[in-house]
């Protein structure tokens, strides 16, 4: 993870776009040498597990920062299925059963909490997540009977709400 000095994460997107088309040019070169099957396994393990790591942490960003971690993505399903630059890519990556970025994030924190809620996830991330109806003052309101999490407080506006 790269982090800036105002934690908006720029360094990081720009650091692992820049990485995954280093490789996937790396692939673009052996790619008639290789069955699609190999490729798609190839580009997934070199390139989306760079894109998915810590891709939590991104939730939250402008749109223009993920729309550099989504032309990777979109590079790389064309590569799988040698495509042109301008070819649409939303039934490639529907085929490829590949979710967008923002919706990559969404799954993660999704994930993530379902792990905390069924004691899965490490210790320390699972204390920090508390349901609704948990707490004391709450059982009686109506939100005691949804599956709801409590967001916990933080003492800055900026850096710590967006963590």
């Amino acid at each position: 993870m790269h982090l800036d000095s105002d934690l908006l994460m720029r360094t990081h997107v720009v650091k692992t776009a820049s990485s995954c088309f280093a490789v996937l040019r790396q692939i673009r070169s052996i790619r008639r040498s290789v069955s699609r099957p190999s490729l798609q396994t190839l580009v997934a393990s070199l390139v989306l597990s760079k894109l998915d790591y810590g891709c939590a942490t991104l939730a939250g960003l402008p749109a223009t920062l993920l729309d550099r971690l989504q032309s990777v993505l979109n590079a790389a399903a064309r590569l799988i299925y040698g495509r042109r630059k301008y070819d649409h890519v939303t039934p490639l990556l529907r085929e490829l059963h590949w979710l967008r970025v923002p919706e990559r994030i969404t799954f993660r924190l999704a994930t993530l909490a379902y792990r905390c809620q069924h004691n899965m996830a490490p210790h320390y991330l699972a204390v920090q997540l508390h349901r609704a109806s948990s707490v004391a003052p709450r059982q009686r309101l109506r939100s005691a009977s949804t599956p709801d999490f409590i967001v916990p407080r933080t003492s800055r506006s900026t850096i710590g709400d967006h963590a």
